[in-house]
């Protein structure tokens, strides 16, 4: 997908909710932190929203998950893993 068809608004704050999101849209958003689109660059929030979007059935999402492991130590994905089962409990 290039990256010029993405939402440069793609922070959580735009309201994206657990049950209502696919996950292309949580993939954009990794993809937007991992890359500093719309948002700073942050490899940890990177890995959390591959992951959230592996959880919803993201096939191209588990790549880019693997390569944001690929660059954490394994507290940053430790800290990741717990952003992502925080933002689903409060999700829910």
């Amino acid at each position: 997908m290039p990256y010029s068809d993405m939402a440069l608004d793609v922070a959580p704050e735009t309201g994206i909710s657990c049950n209502s999101a696919t996950g292309d849209e949580l993939y954009r958003v990794g993809l937007a932190y991992s890359t500093g689109v719309g948002v700073d660059v942050d490899m940890v929030a990177a890995h959390k929203w591959f992951n959230l979007a592996v959880l919803k059935g993201s096939e191209e999402a588990k790549e880019y998950r693997q390569q944001m492991a690929e660059v954490l130590s394994s507290e940053e994905i430790k800290q990741a893993l717990k952003s992502a089962r925080d933002w689903l409990n409060l999700m829910n």
